[in-house]
């Protein structure tokens, strides 16, 4: 006959025991290995919050070699170690290695969703360091070419520099070339801007910088006042063993000059001249105009007063002008 219900029931019985204690046997070899391996990892995890990211990562490697079960907690733990970003060796590629394996081995690992969530934030942060490499690198090429033509302006200025030198020495002897050849009717002298200007027929021939008396503001009005001049005079001599190298005399006092000072009670003073440098300090140069040192008179360098001296002749008119 057939088998019984109560028959069948027993088998039944008997069979879900077996069962469980297949899962209760492997169960516990699970927590087993667990709780061999919780040292292990109290001791690796202790050497990450220290900072000791290599001895964290040898110790997960011998967990793994002594107990398989845990590998994916160990593959979680050293991703986690290779992608922190306080670990100066940092490496994503090892970091995605060990997610990515985690994933594919361990479909059923309770560390899966964050493993996966790990691989998209590495991959969002590799592009994004990509991104900031690819920026930082052209920043260095675009800071390099800006100053290779910091350089090349340098360069250029340098030489600007020199061809403006050039001009002027070229510039000075076509002057000089002229004044020899040309003579002057006319000196214009301007006080403030401390500017003589040589003219001949209304055309400038040359200008000179110069130095007046030291006290320069105002017309002279009596000797010793040490003030140039104001007003229309000529040259009507010339001193060639002058203390002042070479020395042309201007037409001081003229009339109105003698009137002014009579009607004051005192000497209009005299001996005015367009002159050079002290005999013995000819080496000073352009750095005498640097000041106004004369007792009066007005003047230039000792190669300056030989040209206007030979560009300019007795009789010549001189306007001097505040």
């Amino acid at each position: 006959m057939g088998e019984s219900v109560k028959s069948k029931r027993g088998r039944r019985l008997c069979h879900f025991c077996i069962c469980m204690v297949i899962a209760l046997i492997c169960g516990c070899s699970h927590f087993s290995e667990e709780y061999k391996a919780r040292p292990t990892f109290e001791e690796a995890n202790k050497l990450f919050s220290q900072g000791s990211y290599h001895s964290a990562l040898s110790k997960y490697k011998q967990i793994k070699e002594q107990h398989p079960t845990m590998g994916d907690r160990v593959l979680f733990e050293m991703g986690v170690i290779h992608g922190h970003p306080q670990n100066e060796q940092k490496d994503y590629e090892k970091a995605l290695e060990c997610f990515k394996k985690l994933v594919r081995d361990y479909p059923g690992s309770g560390y899966r969703q964050d493993s996966e969530m790990m691989i998209f934030y590495i991959n969002n942060v590799t592009l994004k360091d990509g991104a900031i490499a690819a920026q930082q690198q052209q920043n260095e090429t675009l800071r390099h070419e800006a100053a290779t033509l910091r350089h090349e302006v340098k360069g250029k200025e340098s030489e600007i520099a020199l061809l403006q030198k050039k001009i002027e020495g070229l510039e000075q002897k076509i002057s000089a070339l002229t004044i020899q050849k040309v003579t002057a009717d006319r000196i214009l002298i301007e006080k403030k801007q401390r500017r003589l200007t040589l003219f001949s027929k209304g055309e400038v021939l040359k200008t000179y910088r110069i130095a007046l008396g030291g006290n320069p503001d105002g017309p002279k009005e009596r000797q010793g006042d040490n003030r140039t001049p104001e007003g229309t005079y000529f040259i009507d001599s010339r001193n060639r063993d002058s203390r002042y190298h070479f020395a042309l005399h201007i037409s001081y006092p003229n009339e109105r000059d003698k009137r002014r000072a009579k009607e004051l009670g005192v000497a209009p003073g005299g001996n005015i001249m367009i002159h050079g440098l002290k005999n013995g300090f000819s080496y000073v140069g352009d750095l005498h105009t640097k000041a106004d040192w004369t007792k009066g008179c007005i003047a230039v360098t000792d190669e300056e007063i030989a040209e206007i001296a030979k560009a300019v002749p007795n009789g010549t008119v001189v306007e001097i002008r505040p």
